[in-house]
């Protein structure tokens, strides 16, 4: 039977305030366990939770970014539950007004084409305290800390179709919110984390399959990998006659696969009702206009830019502007290799290409952010320059980055100490070629007796010499130039 695979998400980005949702409590991660929950993320007796306005103006700032509807008024209700990180015994959420609804996003597809995917609703919560399992033997520790910490829940529609989709819808909404600077987007610390809903139903079927809930996929690849997974898992059981249980399941990266946590709760399980202790929130429309007037430039818009103004493609663009760190580094490096006041549209391209190269596989060993790199966007600025003026060669510049990386100066210092310049002194080149073509007569004569397509290959062979006796130092171009010039002399 052709299964069709439906996929909603629940992402929960963790908003960038200095301090909780309802306290005054700072929200600063890495801190000593239960040092940063006051009275109020406790649920001590007698106190009383206070809204954070700064949470309000990040959550409209997000539903304005996915053209989503603001409501004039919202409300917060009471998610009852019981478990150990969770002192009051509930979660303060909101669940029948939210804050943002009926947004949608677009996102690109492998095949080039674009899909629009709804956004059900974005709410705000806290979020939960943590339980902590190493150190203790057969118990379990609380820490607190997280506790109160200001989420916004975005949930979607069931419009994904595959494990691709949900990843590429994932990367999208993480580029928004890093985008807007309400979230820092760090995975490794819990700040932006997913729910999946899979199921699979008949093609063709209008109904919804039985759905299973994957819970806290903190990488973009464990979520498609987590799907994947799932998809495999439940058309196993339908095709052998069993049936999905409705349930919510955790995904083991390092077995790649999903086991069972615990039955799948309801809405009504939870038995919500709005929050006593909390008023409603009331959204002027010149409040809303104010925060439109402060958007920054978003991913879609930012893409189009730098594809007119720095001559991309439409790839070359995407991967730049997938992050605004990276389309920040990039637009101030490209700046920085132009010789002219203008933008050269031939060191844009090369910046693009050593960013999305040597820059980021640098960053991948050493596991960095951009803004922890040794290599500032200046430094490598210069380093472009100094390729594009052909002072060394694409290949000599390798050398020079590391170098670079490692900290032994700028670009400029490593060439001049490392006696690094490029040779484009056309007599010596010529001796160069003149003494390889010398020394290489079987290859001379299968150059000249090999069609013309054959030999676009061949010349690859002297060109390598040429460098080797140069140490790598003579321009390539006047090389091949050179080379075709006087072999194909008879």
């Amino acid at each position: 039977m052709d299964w069709e695979v439906v996929i909603g998400l629940e992402i929960h980005a963790q908003l960038a305030t200095r301090s909780k949702i309802f306290s005054g409590a700072a929200t600063t991660y890495g801190a000593e366990a239960n040092t940063q929950a006051c009275a109020v993320d406790l649920g001590l007796p007698g106190v009383l939770p206070v809204l954070n306005e700064e949470v309000v103006r990040m959550a409209i700032m997000f539903g304005l970014a996915i053209n989503a509807e603001i409501p004039p008024r919202s409300v917060f209700a009471r998610k009852n539950y019981f478990y150990p990180d969770l002192p009051k015994g509930y979660q303060i959420s909101q669940y029948e007004l939210p804050i943002v609804s009926h947004g949608q996003i677009d996102i690109t597809l492998e095949d080039g084409t674009t899909k629009t995917i709804g956004v059900t609703r974005a709410h705000l919560e806290e979020d939960a305290g943590k339980s902590v399992h190493e150190g203790f033997g057969n118990l379990t520790g609380i820490d607190l800390n997280r506790a109160g910490t200001p989420l916004i829940e975005i949930v979607s529609e069931p419009d994904l179709r595959s494990a691709k989709e949900a990843g590429a819808y994932m990367k999208k909404i993480h580029a928004i919110v890093t985008y807007l600077g309400i979230c820092d987007g760090n995975m490794q610390e819990g700040s932006f984390r997913c729910d999946a809903n899979v199921s699979i139903r008949p093609q063709g079927d209008s109904e919804l399959g039985t759905r299973t809930e994957l819970k806290n996929l903190n990488s973009f690849r464990f979520v498609e990998a987590a799907i994947r997974h799932e998809i495999e898992r439940q058309t196993d059981e339908l095709e052998s006659g069993g049936k999905v249980v409705q349930e919510t399941r955790l995904y083991d990266p390092v077995k790649d696969e999903t086991r069972s946590m615990r039955s799948k709760e309801e809405a009504n399980d939870y038995r919500y009702f709005p929050d006593p202790d909390l008023l409603p929130i009331e959204i002027s429309p010149d409040f809303i206009n104010e925060i439109k007037t402060s958007l920054p430039e978003l991913p879609d818009a930012r893409q189009k830019r730098i594809m007119k103004e720095y001559k991309l493609s439409e790839y070359d663009s995407s991967v730049i502007t997938s992050s605004r760190d990276m389309a920040d580094f990039y637009e101030s490096t490209a700046k920085a290799a132009c010789s002219v006041a203008s933008l050269d549209v031939k060191s844009s391209k090369l910046t693009a290409n050593w960013i999305m190269g040597e820059f980021s596989a640098a960053l991948n060993r050493n596991s960095l952010d951009i803004k922890d790199s040794p290599v500032n966007d200046e430094m490598l600025g210069e380093l472009i320059k100094r390729i594009d003026d052909n002072t060394i060669s694409n290949k000599i510049a390798k050398e020079v980055f590391d170098a670079m990386w490692n900290g032994e100066g700028t670009a400029d210092e490593i060439i001049e100490k490392k006696g690094l310049k490029q040779v484009t002194d056309s007599g010596a080149i010529e001796k160069l070629v003149d003494g390889v073509i010398a020394d290489s007569t079987p290859q001379v004569e299968q150059y000249r007796n090999s069609p013309v397509e054959k030999q676009g290959k061949l010349i690859g062979y002297f060109v390598g010499q040429v460098m080797k006796k140069s140490r790598g130092k003579a321009n390539p171009k006047q090389v091949n130039e050179l080379l075709r010039k006087k072999l194909a002399k008879d």
